[in-house]
């Protein structure tokens, strides 16, 4: 089965659309590798650029954000640049349907949380690694900082979508199962 978890990317803002996960005018890119060095360049964060480096979304498996998560065009590209960047799980308090959707079937973990749950990895003054089990809808957020206990939430996914991302997406799924 699949593991999932790691280091965690924070993006602190609700209604984060495709057009800001990829920008529009890489969709005629013919291969999804070619989306990875792009993701998130047009992100704006409090009115301001979002200043995540490359060498951090490389190190990133996991992104945190609030409500409303990848809202706006249906396309694809988003989640494969996400995918292709190695980050295999997204919690929201709330995802855009269709994005989710696209999510589940790439093997992508989408976690929606209540606002306080949210509010409490948010809290966590540390870089942030996260343990995410999901047979048992466990994330236990842990830091470098000794002091800082680690911080653990509850999810529920629905059974499809839990067969769907521990396969690997639906592809894996359907040569598995049909």
């Amino acid at each position: 089965m699949k593991s999932f978890g790691g280091p965690a990317i924070f993006l602190d803002r609700n209604d984060i659309n495709t057009d800001e996960i990829i920008p529009a005018k890489y969709l005629t890119e013919i291969s999804k590798n070619a989306l990875k060095p792009h993701l998130l360049e047009d992100l704006m964060v409090n009115g301001q650029d979002f200043a995540v480096t490359a060498e951090q979304i490389a190190e990133a498996q996991v992104v945190v954000s609030r409500a409303n998560f990848g809202c706006g065009s249906s396309r694809e590209h988003a989640v494969w640049a996400f995918e292709v960047n190695g980050i295999d799980v997204i919690i929201a308090q709330s995802f855009a349907r269709i994005f989710r959707q696209n999510m589940f079937n790439c093997g992508i973990l989408a976690i929606e949380l209540e606002e306080k749950e949210i509010d409490k990895l948010f809290a966590i003054p540390e870089k942030v690694t996260l343990a995410i089990d999901v047979e048992a809808g466990i994330i236990v957020a842990h830091t470098s900082e000794t002091a800082t206990p680690p911080v653990q939430c509850s999810f529920k996914l629905n059974e499809f979508d839990r067969q769907l991302v521990t396969a690997g997406g639906w592809l894996h799924f359907a040569d598995s199962n049909f």
